[in-house]
C-alpha cells in the first residue's frame, strides 16, 4: 500500500476537496482506496456524503486508540472508496498527544499492517501540529495543493522545511509526490504569475495538471459528493480526472526507476 499525505499548513487551498476528488478518481480506475480524513473540521467525510451520526469510529479512535483499520473505515457510495471519517474528539487529539510516547508515531503504527488496500490518502489538517506530523511519519510521499496566489511560495517553503525536518528525524524515506496548482483562473495575470514562479522553483515536481476556480467543485461538497459524482462532465472534473493519471503514471515511474 502506498501512503500518501495531503498537506498544506494554510487553509482554503483546496487540500480537502483535492483528497475527496482525487480518492475518487482513483478508486474509479479499479484501485483500493482508503480516505484518512485526519482533519477536525471533518470535512471530507461531510464532502463524501458521511453524516455525523455515521461516523461510529474515527481517525481518533485510530490514531489516540490504536483501533485497527478495519474497525474504524466505513464504505462511502464510491464503489472502491473506504474512508476513516473524522469525529469532534480529534479537535483535542494535538493536547492529548503531548504527553503520549511516540507521538509523531501513532498513525504509522496503525497502518502497519493494513493489507487491503491500494492506495491510503490522509487529509491533513492546515496545521504543523502533531496531526500532520504524524501523517507526513505514516506516509510514503506527499502532495502538496497550492493555491493560485501572492503568498503561495511563502507558504511553500515553510512546508519544505518541514518536510526536510521530517526526514531528518522521523521518517527518512519521505518524498514529494507532487505539488497540485489549485484555484486557477487564466484571466488573472497574478494567477499566471504565481504558475511560472513555481514551475520555476520547483520544477519536475509540479504536476502538468493545474485545477481551475470552477462553480461545480465549489457546489459539489453542499451534496456531499465529489465533483466528479456531481458533474462528471464539468471543466474541475476533467481536471482531477487528469491529476490522477498523473499520479498513477508518476508511480509507475517511481517504482521503474
Amino acid at each position: 500500500m502506498i501512503t500518501i499525505a495531503i498537506a498544506n499548513q494554510k487553509g482554503g487551498v483546496g487540500k480537502t476537496t483535492t483528497a475527496i476528488n482525487v480518492a475518487t478518481a482513483l478508486a474509479a480506475t479499479g484501485s483500493k482506496v482508503l480516505l484518512i480524513d485526519l482533519d477536525p473540521q471533518g470535512n471530507a467525510s461531510t464532502g463524501l456524503g458521511i453524516g455525523t451520526a455515521e461516523r461510529e469510529r474515527s481517525s481518533y479512535d485510530l490514531v489516540i486508540d490504536q483501533t485497527p483499520v478495519g474497525e474504524c473505515a466505513m464504505p462511502t457510495r464510491i464503489p472502491g472508496l473506504h474512508l476513516v471519517p473524522a469525529t469532534v474528539d480529534l479537535s483535542g487529539a494535538e493536547v492529548e498527544l503531548v504527553s503520549v510516547d511516540n507521538r509523531t508515531d501513532r498513525l504509522r503504527r496503525a497502518l502497519a499492517h493494513e493489507a487491503g488496500y491500494d492506495i491510503c490518502l490522509i487529509d491533513c489538517p492546515p496545521s504543523l501540529g502533531l496531526l500532520t506530523l504524524n501523517a507526513l511519519t505514516a506516509a510514503d510521499t506527499l502532495l502538496v495543493p497550492l493555491q493560485c496566489e501572492f503568498f503561495a511560495l511563502e507558504g511553500l517553503s515553510q512546508l519544505l522545511k518541514t518536510v526536510e525536518q521530517v526526514k531528518t528525524t522521523l521518517n527518512p524515506e519521505l518524498t514529494i509526490h507532487g505539488i497540485v496548482l489549485t484555484m486557477y483562473d487564466s484571466r488573472n495575470n497574478l494567477a499566471n504569475q504565481v504558475v511560472a514562479d513555481v514551475r520555476q522553483f520547483m520544477g519536475r515536481k509540479v504536476y502538468d495538471t493545474v485545477i481551475p476556480r470552477n462553480v461545480r467543485i465549489s457546489e459539489a461538497p453542499s451534496y456531499g459528493k465529489p465533483v466528479l459524482v456531481y458533474d462528471l462532465k464539468c471543466v474541475g472534473s476533467e481536471a482531477y480526472l487528469r491529476l490522477a493519471t498523473e499520479i498513477i503514471q508518476r508511480e509507475k515511474e517511481l517504482k521503474a526507476g
